[in-house]
């Protein structure tokens, strides 16, 4: 038995169907689970409204559809496929990704500083709160852990990864939660992902602390709020700002690889969050949802954010989208968070038949690229191809066809996309630098991930 499997009694089955119905509509899905009774997990709050809270900016919808029982997506992953016959693309292409992630690490080997970590002194600031200035080098630091494990490097004989992970698990606290000030949800995330991938049981009190403080900061009815209200669900920087989907599929990626079930109650919760963050009249009735594309913003908090909306110069609450006098302003999905919105859909357990799923993938086929994060252009490409990455494998599809009918193996385009812009040491870089993707060492990150994904 793994470590990972020792946290919780509600495993994720091993048993799985060989396909998805995503694009033949059959209904050839998984096994399903149960779930807890919905009254108790979608009842009234308790205590009164957390002071953290602005009345008068949070919104109230009807609840959507939460499942009777969840879908068990295939378990994590944490190990790449040892023979090239493993994974359904050509041995030559294989072989130049195995390449580049060496190459990768080895640049990850130089930049490493002495202490252990990666971008030490960093620092980066809440999209809500931009004078909370938080360091990152843990969070950073347990993104490389993970790269290097997933490869399969031993944590008993390599040094350099032995010091990062001492440098993780020295930033921990006694309340589970990783040293991370208002970044605290994403650096806390950062680290389980990391720990479950090392599958070393001495860690596993670490983890499970950790994992529990994730559960706890989730905003829901502890802090007063009503399933109705738009934060609810979802997770921020630290429990300390308004949510956003960046940080729940930050939270949901670490609940997925430590190995807990779809049918916890923080996976369900997250599902409201989730259904209220899309483009999705059928099932999300906020004002903003008017394109109906199927496609995610960045967070349905305080009546909604995205980035694209910025981006296209109609403001990030859409306050510039509006037409004639009296139309209904919108907000605009795109790509890195659509595809976050897809995979938490499907950790959470939703069936691929469900019309949320459906719609997502809808919007990923309109608009297949790996020239772009689409919606905001190259800001955010590394991070959209880490999330892109984990998606399409969680979808378990091997081909995906573009609504042009045009099939695609998504993991020898994503491959050859990444390699294609590897620099002669080995890292990535982005010159737009945005979201702190002008650091050689996050970018290298974030295209090893990637990379892992595709030969898992």
């Amino acid at each position: 038995m793994t470590m990972v499997s020792l946290i919780s009694s509600l495993l994720l089955s091993l048993c799985l169907a060989s396909s998805n119905p995503y694009q033949d509509q059959s209904s050839n899905a998984p096994p399903a689970k149960p779930v807890q009774d919905q009254d108790d997990l979608l009842r009234d709050p308790i205590n009164v409204l957390d002071e953290r809270i602005n009345r008068d900016k949070i919104t109230e919808q009807d609840l959507p559809r939460l499942p009777e029982s969840v879908i068990l997506p295939m378990p994590p992953d944490h190990r790449i496929a040892p023979r090239p016959g493993d994974v359904p693309i050509d041995a030559e292409r294989w072989a130049k990704a195995h390449a580049a992630i060496g190459a990768g690490l080895g640049f990850l080997r130089a930049s490493q500083h002495d202490m252990g970590a990666w971008m030490m002194g960093a620092e980066a600031a809440p999209t809500d709160e931009p004078a909370q200035i938080s360091p990152v080098s843990v969070a950073v630091t347990a993104l490389a852990v993970k790269c290097f494990a997933q490869f399969g490097i031993n944590l008993e004989t390599d040094r350099n990864l032995q010091n990062a992970v001492a440098f993780v698990i020295n930033a921990q606290h006694d309340d589970g939660r990783f040293e991370g000030g208002a970044l605290s949800n994403y650096v806390t995330s950062a680290a389980v992902s990391a720990l479950a991938s090392i599958d070393d049981r001495s860690l596993e009190e670490q983890l499970v602390r950790a994992t529990r403080w994730l559960q706890h900061e989730q905003w829901d009815q502890s802090e007063g709020l009503s399933p109705r209200q738009d934060w609810f669900g979802g997770a921020g920087y630290g429990n300390s700002g308004r949510p956003d989907l960046s940080n729940t599929q930050m939270m949901l990626d670490a609940l997925y690889d430590a190995g807990l079930s779809p049918d916890e109650p923080s996976f369900q919760r997250a599902l409201v969050f989730l259904s209220r963050a899309q483009n999705l009249e059928a099932t999300n009735p906020a004002d903003w949802a008017s394109s109906n594309d199927g496609g995610f913003i960045y967070t349905p908090a305080n009546g909604g954010e995205s980035m694209a909306s910025e981006a296209a110069g109609e403001g990030r609450f859409g306050e510039n989208s509006g037409g004639a006098a009296g139309e209904a302003r919108s907000l605009r999905s795109y790509g890195s968070m659509t595809y976050a919105g897809f995979k938490s859909m499907l950790y959470a357990g939703l069936s691929p038949d469900d019309v949320r799923v459906r719609a997502a993938f809808d919007w990923i086929r309109n608009h297949w690229t790996f020239d772009e994060n689409p919606g905001v252009g190259q800001q955010g490409l590394y991070y959209y191809y880490h999330t892109m990455a984990r998606a399409l494998r969680a979808s378990q599809q091997e081909t995906i066809a573009d609504i042009d009918g045009v099939e695609h193996n998504w993991r020898a385009e994503l491959i050859d996309a990444i390699i294609a812009r590897q620099r002669p040491d080995g890292s990535w870089v982005n010159d737009a630098d945005r979201w702190m993707e002008g650091s050689p060492d996050l970018v290298t990150i974030y295209c090893l991930l990637a990379l892992e994904e595709a030969l898992k």
